[in-house]
């Protein structure tokens, strides 16, 4: 067949569609018979070097992106934290800071100081006094509050003329839950004054110590002050300004212990039943009164009645008469109620509730707990100032003139 191709005329096979099976040395391998032309030289890449203002533009604006970028995130974070303390606050009624701060001493064993000072009244519905004072319900929480986690104990900072029933008793009862609940003491400290509702409130801790110079005592019950207007011929005044006008003279009058509906109305003098009435109201509260530091303080009811009165006392003398235990500075009682503690006091640190942060005052923070503000006052701002108190509507525990924290 002369088509068929002679496949006999095929040139062999390349040298490199061969396949080696071994080759001893890189001398015996085959070369190429045709390599083909070599391959094209890379082309040479030169960098042009950068001139000052662009080497220093391109910094200058990573540096500006970096930090454009870090600024927001640290602002965003800030944010974050703004809300999510916002949300705290506003868990707790965002009204009192609830944040502590050491205020004697240094180290890992604590004691928790609550501060008991200026009038006492029940709670912030109470209102404001000239000066300031302390919500006896909230201290009563902040005790309700603690365990053992808290501190090995706790220590009463007092400087009070004391002040309501309510408030006084809520933070002495708080007192024995705490003792009972916690096994934990409870320590005094008496800076200027415990007077009145101070002597209430406090009567159930394991020790009270005063401080030198201070007073301690006055335990009574006083209601008040009733003002008459005798004759009264005419009244005058402005909306600013009141004024009576009597024959007969004006008296003013606390009571130790009357009713009527018009009870205290200032132009009719006071009833003889309605004397007796409140009189007897007084009488139980005090003879709870007494019955209350009898019981804690181990004093004859007879003794308080008949010889401490409502007396105020030297700390000398209100120790002799089981009113406290003993007399120290803040800086000694601070160590002893760190061994009572069996504390060690040179790693002990006492903590308190501290004053809002600037922070805190920003998210509406008013104060921390326990703290009754003074009122604010301005020119041409009347203060609104404690009902509780200042209005003589109830009785109280309470020494001093009413002036100086009511005006």
């Amino acid at each position: 067949m002369d088509n068929d191709p002679d496949l006999t005329s095929f040139p062999p096979p390349h040298p490199r569609d061969q396949r080696v099976d071994h080759v001893d040395t890189p001398q015996q391998r085959p070369e190429p018979a045709n390599p083909g032309p070599p391959p094209p030289p890379v082309a040479s890449l030169e960098r042009k070097p950068q001139g000052t203002f662009a080497r220093g533009f391109g910094w200058g604006t990573g540096i500006a992106t970096g930090v454009a970028v870090v600024g927001t995130a640290l602002s965003l974070l800030s944010l974050v934290g703004l809300w999510v303390m916002a949300a705290a606050l506003l868990a707790t009624g965002g009204q009192q800071s609830e944040q502590t701060t050491v205020v004697w001493g240094s180290g890992s064993d604590r004691l928790r100081a609550i501060e008991i000072s200026g009038a006492i009244m029940a709670e912030s519905s109470d209102g404001s006094l000239l000066s300031a004072g302390t919500y006896g319900y909230e201290v009563a929480r902040e005790l309700d509050g603690l365990s053992k986690d808290d501190g090995a104990g706790v220590v009463l900072l007092v400087n009070t003329p004391g002040g309501s029933i309510a408030g006084s008793k809520a933070i002495s009862d708080a007192i024995e839950r705490y003792q009972e609940r916690t096994g934990q003491k409870v320590l005094v400290h008496i800076s200027s004054m415990s007077a009145s509702g101070g002597v209430y409130s406090t009567a159930p801790a394991d020790e009270i110590i005063a401080d030198y110079g201070s007073l301690v005592g006055s335990i009574g019950v006083v209601f008040g002050p009733f003002t008459h207007y005798q004759d009264v011929t005419g009244t005058t005044g402005t909306l600013l300004e009141s004024g009576v006008t009597t024959t007969g003279g004006v008296t003013q009058e606390y009571l130790s212990q009357g009713t009527g509906k018009d009870f205290g109305n200032p132009f009719r003098a006071m009833t003889e039943r309605e004397r007796e009435v409140y009189m007897g109201g007084l009488k139980r509260e005090y003879d709870a009164f007494v019955s209350h530091v009898a019981e804690h303080r181990g004093i004859e009811p007879k003794t308080i009645v008949d010889d401490l009165g409502a007396f105020m006392f030297d700390p000398v003398t209100a120790q002799e008469k089981k009113l406290i235990d003993s007399v120290m500075g803040r800086e000694e009682f601070f160590r002893h109620a760190a061994e009572t503690a069996g504390l060690n006091p040179d790693n002990t640190s006492v903590e308190a509730l501290s004053a809002p942060s600037g922070l805190e005052t920003l998210l509406g923070v008013e104060r921390r707990l326990g703290l009754a503000p003074a009122a604010t006052q301005g020119d041409g701002v009347t203060p609104v100032l404690s009902s509780a108190i200042c209005g003589g509507g109830q009785p109280l525990v309470l020494a001093g003139d009413l002036r100086a924290l009511c005006g």
